[in-house]
């Protein structure tokens, strides 16, 4: 039952992206999200993956594409929420250009993929 709670706030987080980035922009969402607290919650490992599962659910059944960035908040929104002291990272690439989106906790990747975090430079870090 937990995990189906999980996977419909994952999808009101997508959602609310998708709202606030129409009506204020992506600045508004950044900002949003610096000002976020983490819970004061006993968190455990499965948890924290039970939460980035969640949200990989969640875009299988959300009707557009959903890209890193929306992913990434969404999974820091959902895994502070729950008392976990996660970070959206957005890096980049300069020549070619190419950026990308990603969750750390404790410096590890846990949303994304970890080839990003070596191959590419911090651009902002939330």
């Amino acid at each position: 039952m937990k995990k189906i709670r999980l996977v419909f706030r994952a999808f009101y987080e997508l959602v609310r992206y998708e709202v606030v980035l129409s009506l204020l922009g992506s600045g508004r969402i950044l900002s949003q999200l610096k000002r976020q607290p983490v819970s004061a919650r006993t968190v455990s490992a499965e948890m924290e993956k039970a939460i980035c599962d969640a949200v990989l659910l969640a875009t299988c059944f959300y009707w557009k594409p959903v890209l890193c960035l929306q992913r990434a908040v969404c999974t820091v929104r959902l895994l502070r929420r729950y008392g976990i002291h996660a970070r959206l990272v957005i890096g980049y690439r300069p020549s070619p250009f190419f950026s990308h989106a990603w969750v750390e906790v404790d410096g590890r990747v846990v949303y994304g993929s970890p080839a990003y975090q070596k191959r590419l430079m911090p651009l902002h870090v939330v």
